[in-house]
């Protein structure tokens, strides 16, 4: 990478953030920009600052993580945010994603997905660590069952390729994965990307894996 990508750490225990520090120094592409300790620190922090990725917990005092990625949308701060959190109900993932949260990760999965998770975020890209992946698919096939819309309509058909690329998303691989399996440039897969996402109406892959799950394209 030709720049470090800067990181803000915002969790209520010191001990957390040493640790995910202590973490994240081993990767010489990663600069830790700053941490907050509450919520509101981290709503006053970014009201004159910004990072690459912020690493975001839930259960803040004084704000929780809701409630500053809330402030968040109404002041149209454009922040990358990753979720470290103990809390992991499909439920409340699904809130912060529709907040604009970029990504989710279990506390107890940190030291294993927490920089793969950064610099996949930073690209542009969504990342769930497995197990929060694996309650979020259970979640969306069961809505799927009880769902009254058989298939969902959009005002434009999916190309051919464009499948292909929605199925290659559901299996989890990254962008430069499906560019190579396909053969093509990372450019055209992040095109298809977007024009999925335009046709679709969804804003991440979330909402990708949802529409391929209801219409049994996986």
């Amino acid at each position: 990478m030709k720049q470090k990508i800067k990181v803000h750490i915002a969790d209520d225990h010191k001990i957390l953030i040493e640790g995910v520090v202590a973490l994240l120094n081993t990767d010489d592409n990663i600069e830790i920009e700053g941490f907050s300790l509450t919520g509101k620190q981290v709503v006053d922090w970014s009201k004159k600052n910004k990072a690459d990725v912020l690493i975001l917990d839930i259960n803040m005092p004084e704000m929780d993580g809701i409630s500053v990625l809330k402030t968040f949308q109404k002041r149209s701060t454009n922040q990358k945010t990753i979720i470290l959190s103990g809390l992991s109900d499909p439920k409340l993932v699904q809130e912060m994603i529709a907040l604009g949260a970029n990504g989710f990760i279990e506390k107890s999965s940190a030291s294993e997905h927490i920089i793969k998770a950064i610099k996949s975020v930073y690209r542009g890209e969504q990342y769930y660590s497995d197990d929060i992946k694996s309650s979020l698919f259970d979640l969306f096939v069961n809505e799927s069952k009880t769902d009254e819309t058989i298939k969902s309509v959009v005002d434009e058909p999916l190309t051919d390729r464009e499948i292909e690329v929605l199925k290659l998303i559901t299996q989890e691989l990254s962008t430069s994965e499906m560019a190579e399996k396909l053969d093509v440039s990372v450019k055209t897969i992040e095109a298809h990307r977007r024009s999925l996402y335009k046709k679709l109406k969804v804003r991440n892959v979330v909402g990708l894996a949802m529409y391929a799950v209801k219409n049994n394209i996986v």
